[in-house]
């Protein structure tokens, strides 16, 4: 291995930067998702809707604070808005509308961190085929101006520069395949966690503008 790293020529070590970025992000984001997994979204939805129900608002509140992941952080600003509101003594259009509000607003904060480094799994993705392109035009390059200056053809005068080129390409595709792959998938998780949350916001904005009716 330490061998393939010397002989592919100089665009190894912004490769070796690339797989260390991606490998660093990779293990980031797979504990956050790991984090995020184990609070069950429906259950905690479950939870805060029963004890509102059951008129027990700081109950609900202390879960969504007690709870990370981006479900709870996004219903926690709900209740809260809700809170406020209805201490204000305001309408219950009003209500229903700014809590829906507040958590919309908050949802693109809350998904910002959730997808957060993915720009950098992209980047890696894209840039490491790039230089292991270049990579295989210098080497070919250098296995070029070999023959060009050997009275004769001698086959291990452009071998250095063959074997430079196909290591940079293949190294630059094997890191690219680390970056991409993971990055799909978490790409898909990110949606599925969006998901989650949109219909926490809709039940919960349908069940406060109830309470608030009732309320009156």
């Amino acid at each position: 291995m330490l061998e393939q790293f010397f002989l592919g020529g100089s665009m190894m070590y912004p490769l070796l930067g690339l797989s260390i970025l991606g490998v660093a992000v990779l293990f980031d984001r797979m504990w956050a998702f790991y984090r995020y997994s184990r609070h069950d979204a429906r259950a905690l939805r479950s939870e805060i809707l029963l004890r509102l129900e059951e008129g027990r608002e700081e109950d609900a509140m202390t879960v969504c604070a007690s709870t990370p992941g981006p479900v709870a952080a996004v219903l926690l600003v709900g209740l809260t808005a809700y809170a406020k509101l209805k201490k204000a003594g305001e309408p219950v259009e009003t209500i229903r509308e700014l809590v829906n509000k507040a958590m919309e607003d908050y949802y693109s904060h809350a998904m910002s961190a959730v997808e957060k480094r993915f720009n950098l799994l992209s980047m890696v993705g894209m840039s490491a085929p790039l230089f292991g392109m270049t990579g295989t035009v210098t080497g070919m390059i250098k296995s070029f101006d070999a023959m060009s200056q050997a009275a004769s053809l001698d086959n291990s005068l452009v071998a250095g520069g063959i074997s430079e080129a196909l290591i940079t390409t293949a190294w630059g595709l094997v890191i690219a395949l680390m970056a991409v792959i993971p990055w799909q998938f978490f790409v898909q998780r990110a949606e599925q966690i969006g998901l989650q949350i949109e219909d926490a916001t809709a039940e919960m904005t349908d069940l406060l503008g109830r309470m608030a009716r009732h309320a009156r």
